[in-house]
């Protein structure tokens, strides 16, 4: 199969939002219908050296029909759920969390030496997924495998499987449904990294640090930069270092019905979520 580069076809700039008991944080997908990519419907930047942003945190609240993948940067997010798992979230580590049939969890943000970082993304599931048991995965710092190239530059891939200089990396998370890849890319100045994604699968590029470009179209900061069609992405820095989000992954193409934190198919089955909730039978 000939190779065909994946270029900018799309922007979905993050803006302020909150989220929990008044969390500050940069939504980009998911603000609207309109800007979830699929199997994606929500990708939550948050960043803060205040905390007065986000110590209130998340107190107990729901999910059913979706993943979450909580990916933190700096500081550390202390989790604790219906099903007795406790756990804290480390800089550099990954929480992931399978509502399926339904979770009931809460969320405390903490910062280190001054600083609280990381993001939160929404991934859907299929139909026949919806109402799977919950799980719940926390991946530390040291299970997300790092390349170091030549140049520079530093990969890490938290899920899915990337094959770089003919050398595969598997990630810790594996999710047959939607296929995701999900990497942290830092490059230094004057570089260049190739990196293979499944032609098949939607893709997307979120900077967060620096400047970098995609077959000279600068990358927007703080912005959901999504890619067309191809099975590589080549990403070039020049005078300054980068770091960036790159996820792809396979779409479901289902109708999506949501309120808040229930994604299902329709909105009865949205209705269901509500009722079962609010009667204690969302867990059971």
């Amino acid at each position: 199969m000939s190779s065909l580069r994946r270029k900018i076809s799309r922007v979905i700039p993050a803006v302020d939002s909150q989220d929990g008991a008044g969390v500050q944080l940069k939504r980009s997908i998911g603000r609207n219908p309109s800007t979830r990519v699929d199997p994606f419907l929500m990708l939550d930047a948050f960043s803060s050296d205040n905390p007065d942003d986000y110590i209130a945190g998340f107190p107990p609240h729901p999910h059913r029909g979706f993943e979450t993948v909580t990916y933190m940067l700096d500081g550390h997010m202390i989790h604790r759920d219906h099903m007795g798992n406790e756990g804290d979230l480390r800089a550099g580590g990954v929480q992931w969390m399978t509502a399926g049939h339904g979770v009931i969890h809460e969320e405390r943000p903490q910062m280190v030496e001054g600083l609280m970082r990381g993001f939160q993304l929404w991934v859907n599931l299929p139909a026949k997924e919806k109402m799977k048991p919950a799980a719940y995965q926390n991946i530390e710092p040291e299970q997300v495998p790092e390349k170091r190239l030549a140049s520079g530059a530093i990969i890490k891939v938290i899920a899915g499987e990337l094959t770089i200089d003919d050398e595969p990396i598997q990630g810790p998370i594996s999710a047959p449904n939607t296929e995701p890849l999900y990497i942290d890319l830092q490059l230094p100045p004057g570089s260049k990294v190739e990196l293979p994604i499944e032609a098949t699968h939607n893709a997307l590029v979120y900077l967060f640090d620096g400047q970098a470009n995609i077959e000279g179209e600068a990358l927007e900061h703080n912005a959901v930069n999504v890619l067309g069609q191809g099975n590589f992405v080549a990403i070039n820095t020049d005078q300054t270092s980068a770091r960036m989000l790159v996820l792809s992954g396979k779409p479901i193409g289902e109708p999506v019905a949501q309120y808040g934190p229930f994604v299902m198919n329709t909105m009865d089955e949205v209705e269901q979520a509500i009722q079962d909730y609010r009667s204690g039978r969302l867990t059971a």
